[in-house]
């Protein structure tokens, strides 16, 4: 059998051999030549997987080392049986931490305290659920949009457009599909208090990026509209900004190359299901004071610096993400 990896996966490569022919290539450039004869896929989204990819091919398994799944033609792998793993959840924490270093450099900024700030978090899954009791830790007043959860189950999650019109700082942390592409629009953004903030470390069209820039609010962002060619006029409109790296920790990439290693160990019956990183020490969850965050999330993430970097060689946008050197969580 034969298994297709993106090259840039962590910690995989050797993992597979002894069951299968492998071969690693860069996201970008798997083609429909190497996937004709592959039982699986391992991939991140960079790699389109969809009929002009997959047409003919005896792909049994596509798993995907992130948490969205929108470079998946879902729908037509269902059709031809094909079955689609991601890795939900696994870099919620570097997200969470990224967000800290927003808020610390909002804070800092604006020269305020958090409880004169409230905090509107649009998705609240995995990583939206982090952000929500950490920020409510750190005295924001938070409040919730959450659609599918709303409908689900009680508590008290609040209309997009009340978040709108309400809140200091709005942050996204949802899926990208027909329901949440240009979720904030040029048609709705002129809802927002004058002064408010955007944050985006969800997907790039949760947004609509020049509606955004053309309404003059600020905007700190790591996804991205077309990236990784991204206009230079958005990109460096943006107050901070970073080559989707949000949640590119050591423990995220751990988590994504265990998980999807499982789902594959799974269909053929590896004996791989309960690999980890060896040389990964998984993060042990913690309660963080504001005090104690904003003194050590520049030793583990200085966003600013990250931020410049970007700015100063944006053509070179996909090769520092590739080329990221993970961060460790720690909290």
């Amino acid at each position: 059998m034969k298994i297709v990896i993106d090259r840039d996966i962590p910690f995989i490569k050797g993992l597979f051999e002894q069951y299968a022919d492998v071969e690693y290539v860069a996201g970008a450039d798997i083609n429909r030549d190497m996937v004709a004869d592959a039982d699986a896929l391992i991939v991140r989204t960079r790699t389109r997987c969809n009929a002009s990819l997959l047409e003919g091919s005896r792909v049994r398994i596509i798993a995907t080392a992130t948490i969205g799944t929108d470079h998946i033609d879902t729908n037509y792998c269902f059709k031809r049986g094909i079955i689609v793993a991601n890795a939900a959840g696994c870099n919620a924490r570097g997200v969470l931490q990224w967000i800290a270093a927003v808020l610390h450099h909002i804070v800092k900024r604006k020269e305020c305290n958090t409880n004169e700030l409230r905090l509107g978090v649009v998705g609240v899954g995995n990583v939206g659920s982090l952000v929500v009791e950490y920020a409510r830790s750190w005295g924001f007043d938070v409040v919730m949009c959450d659609p599918p959860r709303a409908r689900r189950e009680e508590g008290d999650f609040r209309e997009f457009d009340e978040l709108l019109t309400s809140c200091d700082i709005l942050t996204f942390h949802t899926p990208l599909d027909d329901t949440t592409r240009h979720l904030l629009n040029s048609d709705n953004i002129s809802r927002l208090r004058e002064d408010a903030i955007i944050i985006n470390a969800s997907r790039g069209g949760v947004v609509d990026n020049e509606a955004v820039l053309a309404s003059g609010h600020d905007y700190y962002y790591d996804v991205w509209e077309g990236e990784p060619i991204v206009p230079s006029a958005v990109l460096q409109g943006a107050v901070l900004a970073t080559p989707h790296i949000a949640g590119y920790s050591r423990q995220g990439k751990a988590n994504a190359s265990a998980m999807v290693v499982r789902a594959v160990a799974s269909m053929f019956g590896f004996r791989l299901g309960g690999w980890y990183p060896s040389e990964v020490t998984p993060t042990v969850s913690r309660p963080i004071s504001w005090e104690d965050m904003c003194r050590s999330i520049g030793d583990y993430f200085d966003i600013e610096a990250e931020s410049a970097h970007l700015k100063a060689s944006s053509e070179s946008f996909e090769a520092q993400r590739n080329g990221y050197n993970y961060r460790e969580e720690y909290f």
